[in-house]
């Protein structure tokens, strides 16, 4: 550890948001250190009874501009700038009357807080902060000589180290406030560029996060796992234990998932795929369904649903080991009978996700691309085949699509009543993706005849159609494309299957 160190004598503050912003005026004030401030921050010391000095008696010049050109002179930056181990910088400052800083304070305007609330672009581009995110950067870069507090995230540790050492920082102090300082401006900047080019959409990645929501760990024990992101805003956590990396990413799928049903839902998700989902008009038998579907699976699942979840349907959901159940609400008595077990997470959605691009890390990079947002209704279902699917076909045949779309490539999906019944997910073959799900549905006792199948890409050959016609699949859905689409019609015309095509593939790798 270096130890090297230096005393505070001097202080600029300048503060948007003043919480907590007393202890710390008034602990400099008791260490004798010279402060001083402009505009609101100024008026704000002052009502606390303490001496502060106008950067306007600093520079000779006034606030210009509607107090747009308040800090940006020589005789600030020079004062925080120079060299104090330079003897042409010191000969300097004494020359141009440049007083020391030794110590910056700055809490920026709140520019995404400002984009968040829906202001008008005028009062937008007002909460572009120049001459905080400039001290800032200024005095990050003389760490040496001067200590940055960067954003009201710091004023904890800053008190703690005044108290401490009675003003003094050791230069592992000032690197550490520094390093948090080109954090703040970074993260600042980005948020500025994401909003000129929200309408431009000039094909650049930036994004940024002040910091991570530290995970047990990744996808195994062995690994490292951290979140970054806001996860409260989205969720309210009831109970449970310490969200883990593949809690994340079912999740996500499981609200992506149910983001397409508005009928009440239930849906059990394992590695990202839907093991169960059902809808029914009562909540109760549409998780009975989903279970149903692979009670297997759905051990140390997550769960996920588009309804309030009374303590009738929590009775029936406490009989399983689960990881996470997400729902929009839970009574008060669901709560409390839920929460007998520690370790479940009780997750309560409070905003919706609204994500237009998605993000991946691939060969030191990263991919972007648009997020799958389509979703097919019985208006985007053409019948290919003499033989039209009935309207109860019709409406699982939508079901089932909605599932596909959200299951891993290649990805066949079997349903009947708006109940998955089998799905296979993440096969080398399509017809390795049918019989695995035609298999699974066997093993839980369920009838494929009358069912329909949804496929997330075109047949290339007619084989899984005559597979499925033998279990007795009625209708399928698939989005068509395939040099050979019309020997897959023909096979479903020979062996009475009714068939229509979306255009619209839903590949998920």
């Amino acid at each position: 550890m270096t130890s090297e160190r230096k005393k505070i004598k001097s202080a600029l503050i300048s503060a948007y948001h003043k919480d907590d912003l007393e202890p710390i005026v008034r602990k400099l004030h008791e260490l004798q250190v010279k402060i001083y401030s402009t505009g609101g921050t100024k008026t704000f010391i002052e009502g606390l009874g303490i001496a502060v000095t106008a950067v306007e008696e600093m520079t000779d010049y006034p606030s210009i501009f509607g107090g747009r050109v308040k800090t940006l002179h020589p005789k600030i930056f020079g004062g925080i700038l120079y060299r104090r181990n330079e003897e042409k910088d010191r000969e300097e400052a004494a020359q141009y009357s440049i007083l020391d800083i030794d110590l910056v304070l700055v809490d920026l305007y709140p520019f995404e807080e400002t984009v968040a609330n829906g202001a008008d672009e005028a009062s937008i581009i007002e909460k572009i902060d120049i001459g905080g995110i400039s001290l800032i950067r200024a005095a990050a870069k003389n760490y040496r000589d001067v200590v940055v507090v960067p954003s009201k995230r710091e004023y904890n540790l800053l008190c703690a180290l005044l108290n401490a050492n009675s003003g003094e920082f050791t230069l592992d102090d000032r690197r550490r406030f520094a390093t948090a300082a080109f954090n703040v401006s970074s993260h600042y900047d980005t948020a500025i560029f994401n909003y000129f080019n929200r309408e431009l959409n000039e094909p650049v990645f930036k994004q940024s996060f002040i910091d991570g929501m530290s995970l047990r760990y990744g996808e195994n024990p062995h690994q490292k796992g951290i979140y970054f992101g806001d996860f409260d805003v989205f969720f309210d956590k009831l109970n449970g234990k310490e969200i883990s990396y593949n809690n994340l990413l079912d999740v996500d799928a499981a609200i992506h998932l149910i983001a397409d049903f508005d009928e009440p839902t239930f849906a059990v998700i394992k590695h990202n795929n839907a093991c169960g989902l059902a809808s029914d008009d009562c909540l109760l038998e549409a998780w009975k369904k989903a279970l149903a579907g692979d009670p297997v699976s759905a051990f140390g699942g997550v769960l996920i649903t588009n309804r309030e979840v009374d303590v009738a349907v929590a009775q029936e959901i406490n009989q399983l080991f689960y990881e996470v159940l997400i729902a929009p609400s839970f009574t008060e008595d669901a709560v409390t009978l839920l929460k007998v077990k520690k370790n479940r997470i009780l997750l309560r959605r409070k905003k919706e996700l609204a994500v237009q691009q998605q993000y991946r890390s691939l060969l030191g990079g990263t991919v972007m691309q648009d997020k799958d947002l389509f979703t097919e209704t019985e208006a985007n279902m053409t019948p290919v085949t003499r033989l039209k699917p009935t309207k109860t076909e019709l409406a699982d045949l939508t079901f089932a699509n909605k599932i596909v779309k959200h299951s891993k490539s290649n990805a066949i999906v079997l349903a009947k009543g708006k109940q998955l019944l089998g799905s296979g997910v993440g096969q080398t073959s399509r017809v390795d993706a049918l019989r695995h799900a035609v298999e699974k549905a066997k093993s839980f006792g369920f009838d494929l005849k009358g069912a329909v199948m949804a496929s997330d890409a075109f047949f290339p050959f007619p084989d899984c159609v005559e597979i499925s016609a033998k279990e007795g699949i009625a209708a399928i859905v698939q989005p068509g494309g395939s040099l050979k689409d019309k020997e897959s019609v023909e096979a479903c015309d020979k062996l009475s299957v009714s068939m229509v095509f979306t255009g619209i593939r839903h590949f998920k790798h």
